[in-house]
């Protein structure tokens, strides 16, 4: 079974969660630290079979590849990344934020690119499309059962 295509967000976020140093790798397997650093997502990769696996919600819940998933591929070089445009993301409360718009995506980011210069904007724009696009290319698949999402802040 194939992922669906995760919500343009959640490239951002990814690259907030690898610009703070929150994804910690176990050869094809992660830990991705929370925003709020109270929980963590389980990520195992399988690159033999294109498979992989994460415990976030939009994953568990909507069966779209999530944040975690996404920031696994970037730490180890199977999607791009550029650190000093990640940089651009570092220290943001992901949760807080989206939960003050409902998890209204668009609005999350647009208050939170709201913060950047036009340069820095089209940068990340810029590195945000590459990583959309080699996502899609990746085909990814499930990797065994979906696991429930921890609990918590």
């Amino acid at each position: 079974m194939k992922w669906k295509h995760p919500p343009i967000i959640k490239m951002y976020e990814a690259l907030g969660s690898v610009a703070d140093d929150r994804v910690k790798i176990f050869g094809n397997s992660a830990k991705v630290f929370s925003s709020s650093g109270n929980k963590f997502y389980d990520v195992i990769y399988n690159p033999d079979t294109q498979s992989i696996m994460t415990n976030d919600n939009g994953s568990y819940w909507k069966g779209y590849l999530g944040y975690p998933a996404i920031a696994f591929l970037m730490k180890t070089g199977v999607v791009s990344y550029d650190k000093n445009v990640a940089g651009l993301l570092k220290s943001i409360a992901w949760k807080d934020i989206n939960q003050k718009f409902k998890n209204d995506f668009d609005k999350t980011l647009e208050y939170i690119l709201s913060s950047k210069s036009d340069k820095e904007k089209r940068d990340l724009n810029n590195l945000v499309t590459k990583i959309d696009t080699e996502i899609k290319d990746l085909k990814l698949n499930y990797l065994g059962k979906k696991t429930l999402p921890p609990s918590g802040y």
